[in-house]
């Protein structure tokens, strides 16, 4: 391996090179620009054998890889905010069609008011889909999760679609040092794509035909066992991956310090990275504390929460995005889960960098200390500014 330093999108780029992409099909969009324009110069100097598909829109880029990988290739695509949005009808044609695409997603807030700072809305929307999603907190998470997406998405008990999300620009255009594994390695780990189903002059057949009452229900339960496969499959595929390259990727949640903690935080992305560093300065202090970082979205580590609820008495969740009902995502997504659990803690969620606002140590310390007090409400806005609402602003003639 070589130690190299690198940006996030740069990290995407390699990885999607070291998996023998066949092809990929993508449409600009800021802050993900320069994933595609890294693969284009792999193409142009011959280091990447792949086929490039230089399309109208990114509802056109899914298109082609739905298609492409319905005739039995690798493919990969990038996108952004609202170019993620535009592809919304087609990610749920990924899914159905069982097409194991990889797509690298910039998290990045979406409009309106225009933005191009980090935010989760953009995949938080789309949750429901039928895709794998992977939240990064380092450039170096960024290419081993690419990596592991395609294996894991082209298992014959899987075949769905996966995202791997990066914060915009604190991953994306930040360079970290990033170990790159050689192509002989990454080849052992993940074999050419076998598509049981592909489309076959020699094996006449269609994709996407009308289906009736009588199936239908049935073809999304099928769907359903592909992501529960998935979550089954992820530590034994997790461990060959340790085992070949060294590195441990930590599993759906993984874990830091959070053994006899009186209080955790569960957090996605790049919060996670800062909090670390928080964690073990009030460990320091005399504070039981932990951090969970939720690498894997969907499929939801259900169990794994619920082990981690026996110790600690009080979780925090951070979600950076809201979703305009009870509260974040994330933090639904883990009051249900605990709902049946043997042992429940007491739960908080907070809403922090929203639209690429910074989450400093001193605000993840006190979303930490109002764990630790069980005060404040239930969710809670962190680092709110006061402002004029629209409706409280005086207009004189």
């Amino acid at each position: 391996m070589v130690l190299v330093p690198i940006s996030g999108n740069a990290a995407q780029a390699y990885a999607a090179r070291l998996a023998r992409v066949a092809v990929v099909a993508a449409y600009p969009i800021t802050p993900q620009t320069s994933i595609i324009e890294k693969i284009e110069e792999y193409l142009n100097d011959g280091t990447m054998k792949a086929q490039y598909l230089h399309v109208e829109s990114e509802h056109s880029a899914m298109a082609a890889c739905i298609a492409a990988s319905a005739a039995g290739v690798r493919t990969y695509t990038a996108s952004s905010s609202q170019g993620v949005a535009l592809m919304h009808e087609l990610l749920h044609w990924a899914s159905g069609a069982r097409a194991p695409v990889v797509m690298g997603v910039v998290n990045r807030a979406m409009a309106m008011p225009w933005s191009v700072w980090t935010d989760h809305a953009d995949t938080i929307s789309q949750r429901d889909t039928g895709w794998m999603q992977f939240y990064a907190a380092s450039n170096q998470e960024v290419l081993d999760t690419v990596i592991m997406a395609f294996r894991l998405a082209e298992e014959p008990e899987v075949l769905l679609p996966a995202m791997v999300m990066e914060d915009a620009f604190y991953l994306s255009h930040t360079v970290e040092a990033v170990e790159l594994p050689g192509q002989d390695a990454v080849d052992a780990f993940l074999p050419p794509f076998v598509n049981p189903w592909r489309l076959d002059v020699e094996r006449p057949g269609h994709l996407g035909g009308l289906m009736g009452p009588d199936l239908y229900m049935e073809h999304r339960y099928n769907t359903a066992r592909g992501m529960e496969r998935a979550l089954a499959l992820l530590p034994e595929l997790e461990e060959e991956f340790r085992r070949r390259f060294g590195r441990d990727l930590g599993g759906p949640l993984n874990l830091y310090r959070t053994e006899g903690a009186d209080a955790v935080l569960v957090a996605m992305g790049t919060i996670a990275s800062t909090a670390k560093d928080v964690v073990d300065r009030m460990r320091e202090e005399g504070h039981a504390v932990g951090l969970a970082q939720l690498r894997v979205f969907r499929p939801f580590p259900v169990e794994e929460l619920r082990e981690l609820a026996r110790d600690a008495a009080r979780i925090g969740v951070v979600d950076r995005s809201f979703t305009y009902g009870a509260a974040g995502a994330a933090f639904t997504e883990v009051c249900g889960a605990l709902y049946h659990a043997p042992v429940r803690p007491w739960v908080k969620g907070f809403i922090a960098g929203v639209g690429g606002r910074d989450v400093t140590p001193a605000a993840i310390e006190g979303m930490f200390r109002s764990l630790l007090e069980e005060r404040g409400p239930e969710v809670e806005w962190v680092d709110l500014r006061k402002y004029a609402h629209a409706t409280e602003v005086n207009v004189r003639g």
